[in-house]
């Protein structure tokens, strides 16, 4: 159980560390640093991959036969986990139009 709740904090721990970097990356782009929102982005989409491989073992872990218990530390890593890729889309977009707009003061 130890080595569940371990990784079920690690697929936690990566996904609040992608949604602060693409976050981090709007803050660079509004400030028209996109060489910088470019590596928060990309810091972004490593710990994303990070989480997901997480994901993806417990999956297996479970079968799809509910091995696994459910609690609210799993549906809450989850969570953070979708909000953020969310945000890195949505991310992704803006500072695409923060490139196209001028650098107003």
């Amino acid at each position: 159980m130890d080595d569940l709740e371990t990784l079920i904090m690690e697929l936690l721990v990566n996904a609040g560390a992608a949604r602060s970097e693409a976050l981090s990356a709007l803050q660079l782009a509004r400030k028209s640093d996109f060489s910088g929102a470019e590596q928060a982005m990309t810091q972004s989409r490593e710990f994303v991959k990070q989480a997901h491989k997480i994901q993806t073992q417990l999956i297996g872990m479970d079968e799809g036969s509910g091995k696994l218990p459910v609690n609210l530390i799993t549906v809450h890593s989850q969570d953070h986990l979708m909000n953020a890729m969310v945000i890195q889309d949505l991310a992704g977009d803006l500072i695409e139009l923060y490139r196209r707009l001028p650098l107003v003061k």
